[in-house]
């Protein structure tokens, strides 16, 4: 882990390049960082989407979680919008995880396997 000095002693601001990245110290309009994490997150997929319902964080309120969906973040948006309208509910994805407010495990089973997905029920 990088000292504290190496980590606020970085350029933030440069008035030949703009704003510059924090992790390639390139400028904003050069950066690729985020496709790089984007093609990890797709490179260390199994193949398999595991739906679980957590309440951990949520004061009580239960979500349905999706996550292992081998699709690019875009396509991930259409996919989670579709999933939110059969559920009748909303949702968000956070880091590539689908969570869709309330239990709709065998719902959302059933819609991903009609999608041609592998599907497994992860957790209690």
């Amino acid at each position: 882990m990088a000292s504290l000095k190496d980590q606020l002693g970085g350029l933030v601001y440069s008035t030949e390049h703009g704003d510059t990245c924090p992790d390639c110290r390139r400028p904003l309009t050069e950066c690729c960082c985020a496709e790089r994490a984007e093609q990890d997150r797709l490179a260390e997929l199994d193949g398999t989407v595991r739906i679980r319902r957590e309440t951990s964080g949520r004061k009580g309120k239960g979500v349905t979680t999706l996550e292992g969906i081998p699709l690019p973040a875009g396509e991930l948006k259409t996919l989670a919008k579709a999933l939110k309208k059969r559920c009748g509910t909303g949702g968000a994805i956070k880091e590539g995880i689908i969570e869709i407010q309330g239990d709709h495990r065998e719902l959302l089973k059933c819609e991903l396997e009609k999608r041609g997905y592998r599907v497994k029920l992860a957790g209690g």
